[in-house]
C-alpha cells in the first residue's frame, strides 16, 4: 500500500531557522517529497536551497515548472511564484498574491488538497498573520494530515494559532518533536480520498 509521500511545509517570520532545524533532522531516506513555502526576504531566496542542503542529508532545489518530484528531496517555491501540485508534478503559478505572498502557503495546500490530499500531510510553521489556516483547512476536509507547530513553541505565534483555531489539526507539536512525528506520519499508509 502506498504511503504518504508529500510532505507540504509553509512557514513565514521565523521559519528560516525551523526549516534548517528540520532539514538537518529529518533523514536521507525520507519517503516523502517536502515542498516549501516560506515567506522570506530576497536576498535569503537566491541561497536558501544550498543552505538547506548543507545543513542536512537531503538534497534542496527551486521548484521547476513541470518538474516530478521525487521522494527525500525538498522543493522550494521560488521568488513571485506559487507552488502548486497537480499529480507528480510541480506547477509554478503567477496568480495574486494570497496573504500578502508570492509564494504563499494556502495556494500549495489547497492544491494537494484537490489532486492528492490522501497522499499528503500538511505542516504550518512559525509566521506572523494567517496564511496557510484555510489551506491547511481543506487538506485535512479532503482526507489529508494537519500538524501545527505549538504556537507557545513558535518565534511568531500568529500563523500556527490561526491553522490551530481554523483547520482542527490532527497533530500539534513543539519543533523539537516534529521530526520523529513527520518520520512516522510518511510511513503510513495512504489515506483515503473524501470527496
Amino acid at each position: 500500500m502506498a504511503n504518504r509521500d508529500i510532505l507540504a511545509i509553509g512557514t513565514s517570520a521565523g521559519g528560516f531557522e525551523a526549516l534548517r532545524f528540520l532539514a538537518k533532522e529529518l533523514p536521507g531516506d525520507l519517503p516523502a517529497a517536502i515542498l516549501v513555502v516560506i515567506h522570506l526576504p530576497s536576498q535569503f531566496r537566491s541561497d536558501l536551497d544550498a543552505i538547506l542542503t548543507q545543513t542536512g542529508p537531503l538534497a534542496a532545489s527551486f521548484a521547476q515548472e513541470g518538474e516530478a518530484f521525487q521522494r527525500s528531496h525538498i522543493y522550494i517555491a521560488p521568488p513571485e511564484r506559487h507552488l502548486l501540485v497537480a499529480g507528480d508534478r510541480l506547477q509554478l503559478g503567477k496568480g495574486p498574491r494570497e496573504n500578502n505572498a508570492r509564494p504563499s502557503i494556502d495556494p500549495l495546500l489547497r492544491s494537494l488538497a484537490l489532486c492528492c490530499a490522501a497522499r499528503s500531510i500538511g505542516v504550518v510553521l512559525t509566521g506572523t498573520l494567517g496564511d496557510g489556516a484555510s489551506g491547511l483547512q481543506a487538506l485535512k476536509m479532503s482526507g489529508g494530515v494537519a500538524v501545527v507547530q505549538d504556537p507557545s513553541d513558535a518565534a511568531y505565534a500568529e500563523m500556527p494559532a490561526t491553522a490551530l483555531s481554523r483547520a482542527k489539526p490532527d497533530h500539534v507539536v513543539r519543533l523539537a518533536d516534529m521530526p520523529l512525528l513527520l518520520q512516522k506520519l510518511v510511513r503510513e499508509p495512504a489515506g483515503t480520498p473524501v470527496p
